[in-house]
């Protein structure tokens, strides 16, 4: 695949990047753009945002000295061209494969990753923790340099660690804002890319300090005046006053995709006094048409064909995700006090015709995943039916808010909890382990998952129709292809018996249910005859079914796709013991470890949770020798 490229190829790490010229590096960033399409045309992944800061990458590697300097990338939705420009050139066919490199960064994977994260808005506390720690052990020579995006700006953690560094002000922290979103005029970005290289100047910015010393010996009105006249100029020509007050230098904004003016501003801003901001102005999916139109699609893609654009989409049925959208537009259309609101993931969760149906009943309120959970308590207070609608991942980043704001006073808020389990090819920081631990163990919270499509319909149903926190979570991907028709309430604390069996019963939860029926069938072939329970509510549980399954049965098999520790199983183990029942439990879910990135069938086979791995786990479990009054022998001995 390297063969065909003229300098990528031979391309050895960031120390030949000195060695060319600006031409060599222009075609080189054409290759590094190109070989990121080759890839994620046959593996998806995050596109525009790699495109986009191709030539800040390479400036980055020029100027500085990593891993010796410190770059923290946020999320790593980025850091494509860094992962090809640093060490893993050859390996980046191997994208978000299972056993390949991550689509994110990784400590583990090499020593250019800095910081890992898949949640945004991380890098600049870590950045500044890298910083401080390093003042501390007299590595005052490292040069510490965060790179985040405008969208993660909106983040309070983003404004947290600013305001930190603004006090502490330490020397040799840049952070860069890489912004991607609004565009600027030629003229203005001309004037724009002269001044910050002007105001980022040595000569500049020490004279600029020798005068802050001089005015600080005439007093405080004088240091005041200049200070006041700086930033109205400043004001006029840039948006960088809000950075100012927060204690850092601002420069900027310049073009993040002229080279030699990133080269001397970033060799410029070494020796500036104090912490710095550089604005950076960038194209997202840069280099590829149909990712510069519409980079918000092209964020993140499955495979496509590269040369029209077109994803290539396997006839499939629809999306939970998108049951759940049409669900919420038909819900919305019955009662005009529900409304929606989503921490920046509109497009991801479905609610794009939900957001142009109800504009006014939409709240987008951006990567706030706190704000948007206090939010919407807020609107149930004031009499409102609000749909939270997260990732299980990034719900985690809310979980006060969901105990303090909203189980705590009981209020009327309906978490749609997309991505519950095993995600895929985003890996580690993206899937949805532990959200029926993290939600089962809350006062006042009931805890859903859905076999399938009308199930996921009927409890959005009876959640509305509930007075209190309720959480409804479902899988990623494709649903089963159900036939879906209107709305029923569903009993809360319900469970639904599908198949008796006299040797035992499977209780299941959510995407393992129909993978426990088939179980199920097929253990019958060995002469083993299990039951399967639908226990579609994890919290309150169906205490009533569980003690006439107490009555008859003695072997219990849980199954959820959500960690063993904590979850549904543990659950169901508490209730035997609460009650000095003896019964043999077998609990299956996802291990206590996390688990790595690939496709999701690969990753439930991998831990045991699609049909053949339940089955293989309850044979081998019940080939265990045993006390011989602990089960019935009739099961063991077969």
């Amino acid at each position: 695949m390297l063969e065909r490229y003229r300098i990528l190829k031979d391309y050895q790490g960031p120390f030949d990047l000195r060695k060319l010229s600006y031409k060599e590096l222009e075609k080189l960033s054409e290759e590094v753009r190109d070989y990121i399409l080759e890839v994620t045309a046959k593996n998806g992944g995050h596109v525009a945002p790699g495109l986009g800061v191709v030539e800040l990458t390479i400036a980055l590697l020029r100027v500085f000295e990593p891993p010796k300097d410190i770059v923290v990338w946020d999320i790593g939705h980025q850091a494509y061209p860094w992962k090809i420009l640093t060490d893993r050139k050859e390996l980046f066919p191997t994208l978000r494969q299972y056993g390949g490199i991550s689509g994110f960064l990784k400590r583990e994977e090499s020593p250019f990753d800095a910081f890992g994260a898949g949640h945004s808005s991380t890098s600049l506390s870590a950045a500044l923790g890298f910083r401080v720690g390093y003042d501390l052990l007299e590595e005052k020579d490292r040069y510490v340099v965060a790179v985040i995006g405008d969208g993660a700006m909106t983040a309070g953690m983003a404004f947290e660690a600013l305001n930190n560094a603004g006090h502490i002000k330490p020397n040799r922290f840049i952070v860069i804002l890489n912004d991607n979103e609004m565009s600027i005029s030629p003229n203005v970005g001309a004037i724009s890319t002269y001044l910050s290289k002007i105001i980022s100047g040595r000569f500049v910015q020490d004279t600029r300090q020798k005068v802050k010393h001089l005015l600080e010996h005439l007093g405080s009105p004088a240091l005041r005046i200049a200070k006041l006249t700086e930033e109205f100029i400043k004001g006029l020509i840039s948006p960088g006053v809000i950075f100012e007050e927060l204690g850092f230098n601002y420069i900027g904004p310049i073009d993040g995709h002229d080279l030699p003016a990133l080269e001397r501003t970033l060799e410029n801003l070494k020796h500036v006094e104090g912490p710095v901001l550089l604005h950076v102005y960038t194209k997202k999916g840069k280099g590829y048409k149909p990712a510069e139109s519409d980079p918000v699609t092209w964020h993140g893609v499955a495979p496509y064909k590269r040369e029209s654009g077109e994803f290539i989409k396997k006839p499939s049925p629809p999306t939970w995700t998108s049951v759940l959208g049409k669900a919420v537009v038909e819900l919305a259309q019955m009662d005009p006090n529900l409304v929606v609101i989503t921490p920046a993931m509109k497009e991801g969760s479905g609610l794009v015709e939900f957001s142009q149906r109800f504009p006014e009943r939409f709240f987008d309120v951006g990567i706030a995943e706190q704000h948007a959970c206090t939010f919407a308590g807020g609107l149930a207070c004031a009499g409102l039916k609000p749909i939270a609608c997260y990732y299980s991942t990034f719900l985690q980043r809310a979980y006060d808010q969901v105990v303090h704001d909203i189980a705590l006073q009981d209020l009327h808020v309906i978490f749609a909890i997309d991505r519950g389990g095993l995600v895929g090819e985003d890996g580690p920081t993206h899937h949805g382990a532990f959200d029926l631990s993290y939600l089962r163990c809350i006062p006042n919270m009931v805890v859903s998952s859905p076999k399938d499509e009308q199930e996921l319909r009927d409890l959005l149903y009876t959640a509305l129709r509930w007075n209190g926190p309720f959480a409804i979570r479902y899988p990623r991907g494709p649903a089963y292809g159900m036939p879906t028709e209107g709305f029923k309430e569903i009993q809360v604390g319900s469970w639904e018996l599908l198949k008796e069996g006299k040797d035992g019963v499977i209780l299941a939860v959510g995407y393992c249910v129909y993978q426990a029926l088939k179980a199920s069938e097929e253990l019958e072939k060995e002469g083993i005859s299990l039951g399967v329970v639908n226990a579609r509510f994890v919290k309150p549980m169906d205490e009533e079914m569980l003690q006439k399954l107490s009555a008859s049965c003695e072997l219990f098999i849980t199954v959820e796709d959500n960690t063993v520790v904590g979850g549904f199983g543990s659950g169901v183990l508490e209730w035997f013991s609460n009650r000095g029942y003896l019964k043999k439990v077998l609990t299956l879910g996802i291990p206590d470890n996390f688990v790595e990135h690939g496709k999701q069938d690969i990753l439930r086979k991998r831990v045991g949770i699609d049909a053949e791995g339940i089955k293989e786990r309850i044979l081998n479990f019940l080939k265990r020798p045993l006390p011989e009054t602990a089960l019935d022998k009739v099961v063991f001995d077969r």
